[in-house]
């Protein structure tokens, strides 16, 4: 028997939409999609997908039933084996127990080593003495005992082997507590020693309740290479980019409400929390992703955006609107006051100050049209051609084609562009002429991922009238299109698709396009996983500096011209999630081989018993190290960050 917790994830997973669409022609009505039943001569379409209930129904037979059950019905599959076809499909490992039978589940160890240790926070901040501080400082904050305990609030020690030690008692391993990110390493260090000491600690749950990661915030003022807030790493369990901080507990509320807030931090979930303010969520410090918005969409179909309102902000704030537009989710921009943030602002004016920040919350795109108008970009021709191209990422990625021709409508009215032009330059897009979310299949159904800085319409802050963006180079600069005046010609070799995606070009078109993600791929693969020293360049400038706008000096010309190339190309990269871990499995399988090959050459030419143990004892070890699969040796190598490398992400 497969356990009732995979079968829940598999059916989580898995596009009804997609599964269906491959027998069945479906087109949108409303939320839903129709088309003709696939179970009976049905002359108009009377069988409806309804993608919120993940379910599907014919109004002329009467067939319905989950995803799980139109592949019974249509493949004559049985019950096991849809979940294990569509298991492997969306990427869930199916492990199986015979009945009556202990659930052998492999990631279990992880999950326990990880409640473990938030029972070690909650204890330290509970401590009369050991917590003190750590509750002094929640108090200041408005943080009560009822909220702390809520989100299961804890404290990390100011001590390098606390947790270590007392895991060790309770037979928790280091490689344990190693691949959970609890512990880290460091060139310096002859040891493991814990990653969070000194920290507030904000267990991560998944929607389930099961402890995924950690994130601490540090008491005081954050040092010269202390980050402020650190988060778990990449683990088998974790993967911010498909985790929403407190929306297990917040999914009823958001239902209530009939909206989620998204924040950028758990501690303006908290903060807002503490307030009385219940249908809050955060994006963990990364870009909202695709999966963040489907897993949003599950409970709503509007969410405010409560983002910084600086430059980087409204980057942030632009570019997860079209993911969340994409989903089928309207996003609203929430504008605070400068220098304030969700957790601030609520302290400061309370719930109902807060009110009315949300009560003046705008469209995505009445929002951007208020900041073009601000900025001059209605004033002459070539500003208002420009205003357009930023416009036209949003209108591309509106998923519902009800708002979409809202959109399109208001898009015209105040540039003056004719309705019929701006379709037209959708109906481009959307057959491959160009490259942001919303283009790629006709339909509309698959949500692109996030936009990249330098694609068309990703934000900055517009200069003020008459001027221009300084230092930026065509191509690179705010508001560039690949084909545009500022991206090249038309028809310029750097504008066309590239020959082939191999794991390199595929890695390197995700990292351009979602610069969050490029952290995710340094924890896995570093720059000798790349052949093409072109290619290892590229990676090397984005691990230097993800969001980089303006390119280094003194760049060869062919790295140039072939970053140029990447950011220019219209391969639209569908399930950007299963692109990215199949491209790097396809490195770490290739450098897995590549290895395996020169030991074999060596211990063929062994000159002596001595070299041929030695040989084999390598071998041994890179078995372990098998691509694919989370292993110690990778995170602990010199090329894992310590503690005082993590990214700060507050």
């Amino acid at each position: 028997m497969i356990p009732d917790e995979v079968v829940e994830e598999v059916r989580q997973r898995a596009d009804i939409v997609e599964v269906v669409g491959e027998v069945v022609s479906l087109k949108r009505a409303g939320k839903d999609y129709k088309g003709k039943c696939p179970f009976h001569e049905d002359r108009s379409p009377s069988f409806f997908v309804v993608p919120d209930k993940r379910m599907y129904h014919c109004f002329g037979c009467g067939a319905q039933g989950d995803v799980f059950r139109f592949l019974m019905e249509r493949q004559g599959l049985g019950f096991l084996d849809a979940v294990r076809d569509l298991g492997g499909r969306y990427g869930v490992e199916i492990r199986e127990v015979r009945r009556g039978e202990a659930d052998d589940d492999p990631l279990r160890p992880h999950y326990e080593a990880n409640a473990f240790a938030r029972d070690f926070f909650r204890q330290s901040l509970a401590d009369p003495e050991l917590g003190a501080r750590a509750r002094t400082y929640l108090a200041e904050r408005g943080i009560d005992e009822a909220t702390q305990e809520r989100f299961g609030l804890g404290y990390a020690p100011d001590d390098w082997r606390g947790l270590r030690t007392a895991a060790g008692r309770h037979g928790i391993s280091d490689e344990l507590l190693l691949e959970v990110g609890l512990l880290t390493t460091s060139e310096r260090a002859s040891e493991p020693y814990d990653r969070f000491r000194d920290r507030i600690i904000f267990p991560i749950e998944s929607e389930v309740g099961r402890v995924v990661g950690f994130g601490g915030r540090i008491l005081g003022v954050a040092g010269k290479n202390v980050p402020k807030y650190l988060n778990s790493p990449e683990t088998p369990v974790y993967h911010k980019g498909s985790v929403l901080y407190a929306l297990g507990w917040a999914r009823n509320a958001i239902r209530k409400e009939g909206a989620a807030l998204v924040t950028e931090g758990y501690m303006d979930v908290v903060a807002l929390a503490a307030s009385g303010i219940q249908h809050a969520v955060a994006t963990l410090g990364t870009a909202l992703t695709v999966e963040q918005a489907r897993l949003l969409r599950r409970y709503t179909d509007h969410a405010l955006l409560l983002f910084d309102s600086d430059e980087a902000g409204l980057r942030a704030t632009f570019r997860g609107a079209d993911v969340l537009l994409a989903a089928g989710v309207q996003p609203l921009v929430v504008t605070l006051p400068e220098g304030d943030d969700p957790d601030s602002l609520v302290r400061r004016v309370g719930a109902e100050g807060l009110a009315r920040y949300l009560d003046d919350a705008l469209d995505v795109v009445d929002r951007k049209l208020q900041l073009l108008a601000e900025h001059g970009y209605f004033e002459s021709i070539d500003r208002t051609r420009s205003a357009v191209d930023k416009l036209m990422p949003t209108l591309r990625a509106a998923a519902d084609p009800t708002l979409r021709d809202i959109y399109v409508a208001k898009v015209a009215e105040k540039t003056g562009v004719r309705r019929e032009t701006l379709e037209d330059e959708l109906r481009q897009s959307a057959t491959g002429s160009g490259a942001g979310p919303g283009a790629g299949r006709g339909s509309g159904m698959g949500p692109p991922g996030p936009l990249p800085p330098g694609e068309p319409g990703s934000w900055s802050m517009p200069p003020a009238p008459g001027g221009s963006p300084t230092g930026s180079r065509p191509g690179f600069g705010p508001g560039s299109r690949p084909g545009s005046r500022s991206g090249g010609r038309a028809g310029d070799p750097r504008s066309r698709p590239l020959p082939s995606l191999g794991p390199e070009r595929q890695l390197l078109l995700v990292l351009l396009r979602t610069r969050d993600w490029v952290e995710r791929a340094a924890e896995r693969i570093g720059p000798g996983e790349f052949r093409d020293p072109v290619d290892r360049a590229i990676f090397k400038i984005l691990l230097d500096d993800p969001d980089f706008g303006e390119l280094p000096p003194g760049l060869p010309p062919e790295v140039v011209r072939r970053i140029e190339e990447l950011q220019g190309d219209p391969e639209e990269l569908e399930h950007t999630q299963r692109v990215f871990d199949a491209a790097i499995t396809r490195l770490l399988d290739r450098s897995f081989d590549h290895r395996r090959e020169a030991l074999m050459r060596e211990l063929e030419a062994a000159p002596d018993p001595e070299t041929k143990t030695r040989v084999a004892g390598e071998m041994q070890r890179l078995r372990r190290e098998r691509p694919g699969r989370w292993n110690v040796a990778r995170r602990g190598s010199p090329a894992a960050p310590s503690q005082e490398q993590e990214r700060t992400d507050g």
